[in-house]
């Protein structure tokens, strides 16, 4: 990996990752397209980055994350993130394998851009309207809907609204919800990949990876960087446009990208 291809990444990670659009299909996609998505730095790359946007979230929201006056909402976050943790566990050697086959991932963009496309109408008449009203069993049910996500193309962030809306949250309060979850859950998805995964090629762990060579850390670093800088802006856009227009532009983003993605794919 250059940095060229590493500050593409860390773009198309910051644009997507609280998109409901899979921010690791697209990421999957951009180091498939430069041929170095079998690379363990790569893989380990595109998840470690997922940091500086945690951090976005938390610099835009920060008076929420330091009120410590408000216990419940972290209660509420632990709660909610334990089954992405249980199954994550449980299933990272087959996500692992799904990680390298471009056309299921495809697939799932496509499935999920239709869902997306009548999901406004499905969910009416939502009662809930603010972080403060969303009970402990609400948030654990909206954390199983994210564990949808771990079927790469999914977008966590598409599962976790997608939940939030069942639970009759509704759209704004919603996605910010699932901008909240996102932090505990990406948070130990880059400790677990940099200090406990050790990775299949090299043999060796995350952090090791990163200190293999000198232009590793500089190009974590980079990436984390702008990350965080295009995540602010993401999610600043994001929640303007479902405001206004809901989830179908992003359902028929997907179904465009989803079906240009199988056909590249499938002839290359």
């Amino acid at each position: 990996m250059n940095y060229l291809q590493a500050i593409i990444i860390a773009i198309v990670e910051g644009l997507t990752e609280y998109l409901p659009v899979s921010s690791t299909a697209h990421m999957i996609f951009t180091s498939s397209f430069y041929g170095i998505q079998d690379d363990d730095f790569t893989k380990l790359f595109q998840v470690a980055i997922q940091f500086g946007a945690i951090l976005a979230v938390v610099a835009l929201y920060w008076r929420k994350f330091f009120d410590f006056r408000k216990f419940s909402f972290y209660i509420k976050l632990a709660c909610a993130v334990i089954p992405a943790l249980g199954l994550g566990l449980l299933l990272d050697d087959y996500i692992d394998a799904i990680l390298g086959k471009p056309i299921p991932i495809a697939c799932m963009l496509i499935v999920g851009g239709i869902v997306l496309l009548f999901i406004d109408e499905y969910f009416k008449n939502p009662t809930i309207t603010s972080e403060e009203e969303i009970t402990i069993k609400k948030a654990v049910t909206i954390g199983f809907w994210q564990c949808l996500a771990m079927m790469p193309g999914t977008s966590r962030s598409a599962a976790s609204i997608i939940g939030g809306m069942q639970q009759k949250l509704n759209r704004e309060t919603a996605a910010e919800f699932s901008f909240f979850l996102a932090v505990p859950t990406m948070l130990a998805v880059t400790v677990y990949s940099v200090f406990v995964k050790t990775y299949h090629t090299t043999g060796l762990k995350g952090y090791e990876l990163l200190f293999e060579r000198p232009e590793n850390l500089k190009l974590f670093l980079v990436g984390n960087l702008i990350a965080f800088v295009v995540a602010i802006l993401a999610i600043k856009f994001f929640i303007g446009v479902i405001k206004k227009y809901g989830f179908k532009p992003w359902g028929y983003y997907r179904i465009v990208a989803g079906i240009i993605l199988l056909i590249y794919f499938n002839y290359n």
